[in-house]
């Protein structure tokens, strides 16, 4: 079945989801309640290795545990207790944006998309129940990041399938309400996991998240009827046609800006990482005689998305109406600047941090609303343009690829966490103001050309 076919067959419902089809509420509200899930158990992950996986008495119990470290170390040497546990969070962080790739190709092949969500979010579901126990700690994360990857990257291509090849400035919209609703998700999950962890024990934390990840999975089944009808590769018309000498170009040039992104996508998920550890020991979270935990301040990444969503389609409406909105590589551009000036901004508290001061949690909160701001003009952007510019044969391998860029930047995010004890914490957040700038000027040097390029949809 074709993308236009996909396309016909959903248009004809009613527009019922805010002007769009009615597919796209229940794709928006599964992933938001996946993503409840997901960063609700991840904002937990770094601190619980710290703190209970790594302790003498827990240790020795987690299967695997002592041959993973020794595998790590084999590539990077000895490491502290705190680099390895930031190695494993970001492996962890980075293979979930690995494994759409194959989940992509698993749903082409043989599965269909449907059928692959819903073994993703059983995967998912078995994971988190493992997360209560220790000693099947590492079972759960390959469990999840399986799970992840059947799930992520087809939810994505659903979203896109809604609507048909010539309907661009309703797709570009659809990505941004659907990148709102995976942030409500984002909001709630580090309060709800990380307020039930703190109060009743980790494993509260860990089972809260797989309850919600069961609300997702029947989230989705409720929604099936209005879903786009599977297609797989062998019976599209589209793959049987060979990629012309341009489409490679195409390719080339979305490959392109989705690898320059790995540098302010480093620096973004920093935030979560390292940028933690720094919450946790310089920043003052004292609220009415109540602590926040630290893993709480996880959540207002998620509140800013939300907040950005609207404001920056209201820009962009703005300055259509005067023909003056940014192009795509334009948004994505501008998007890199300001994480890069999020970052700047934090060497200013760092370095009070490094002379041992305490520091106002007003420093972190800004840092999470630039950071917000600039992933929400960046990455549903790109997510936009991959759908609209990948050329059909492989437009949904492509949307996998593109999550790549991910995985690897959180591959980085791991390797300058392992900085933090020997870096000044000042130069720390000045380096990687320096990735995010880089990755600026590269696209504003290159912007004129890749634009020409992917001017027209190929779909």
């Amino acid at each position: 079945m074709t993308t236009a076919s996909i396309a016909s067959a959903v248009q004809g419902e009613e527009q019922g989801f805010l002007g769009h089809p009615k597919g796209l509420a229940y794709l928006a509200f599964t992933e938001a309640w996946e993503r409840l899930s997901f960063y609700g158990m991840s904002s937990l992950l770094l601190l619980y290795i710290l703190q209970r996986l790594l302790t003498p008495e827990i240790a020795g119990s987690v299967l695997a545990f002592g041959s993973l470290r020794a595998g790590i170390e084999t590539l990077t040497g000895p490491l502290s207790n705190q680099a390895f546990a930031s190695q494993v969070f970001s492996l962890y962080s980075g293979l979930v944006y690995f494994t759409p790739v194959f989940g992509g190709m698993l749903a082409d092949r043989l599965l269909g998309q449907r059928r692959t969500v819903v073994l993703g979010a059983l995967l998912m579901v078995a994971g988190h129940v493992l997360m209560v126990f220790d000693a099947s700690f590492l079972i759960a994360l390959s469990l999840l990041i399986l799970g992840t990857g059947c799930l992520k990257g087809n939810i994505s291509a659903q979203v896109g399938q809604l609507y048909a090849p010539g309907d661009e400035g309703r797709r570009t919209r659809a990505f941004a309400i659907f990148y709102a609703a995976i942030n409500t998700g984002a909001l709630l999950g580090p309060l709800v996991c990380g307020v039930l962890a703190q109060v009743y024990g980790w494993h509260v934390g860990f089972g809260a998240a797989g309850a919600l990840m069961l609300i997702a999975l029947v989230v989705y089944g409720a929604g099936w009827k209005h879903l786009p009808p599977d297609r797989k590769r062998q019976s599209s018309a589209a793959a049987s046609t060979a990629l012309a000498p341009r489409d490679w170009r195409i390719i080339a040039a979305l490959l392109f800006v989705s690898m320059i992104g790995i540098l302010p996508g480093a620096a973004y998920f920093q935030e979560m990482n390292a940028g933690l550890l720094f919450i946790e020991a310089s920043v003052d979270r004292g609220l009415f005689g109540w602590t926040i935990p630290a893993t709480s301040f996880n959540a207002l990444d998620g509140l800013f998305c939300i907040m950005a969503v609207p404001l920056l389609i209201a820009l962009w409406q703005w300055q259509a109406k005067r023909n003056r909105e940014p192009h795509d590589l334009t948004k994505i551009t501008i998007g890199y600047l300001i994480i890069a000036a999020a970052n700047l901004m934090m060497v200013v508290p760092a370095g009070w941090a490094d002379k041992g001061e305490t520091v106002s949690a007003l420093w972190p909160v800004a840092l999470y609303a630039l950071n917000a701001l600039g992933f929400i003009f960046y990455w549903p952007t790109q997510l936009a343009l991959y759908s609209r510019a990948a050329p059909a044969q492989v437009n949904s391998t492509m949307m996998g690829i593109l999550f790549l860029s991910i995985f690897l930047g959180n591959l980085l995010v791991g390797t300058l966490a392992g900085l933090w004890e020997t870096l000044s914490h000042a130069s720390f957040f000045a380096l990687h103001a320096a990735l995010a700038f880089a990755a600026f000027l590269i696209m504003l040097i290159s912007m004129r050309p890749i634009g020409k390029l992917l001017a027209q949809p190929q779909i």
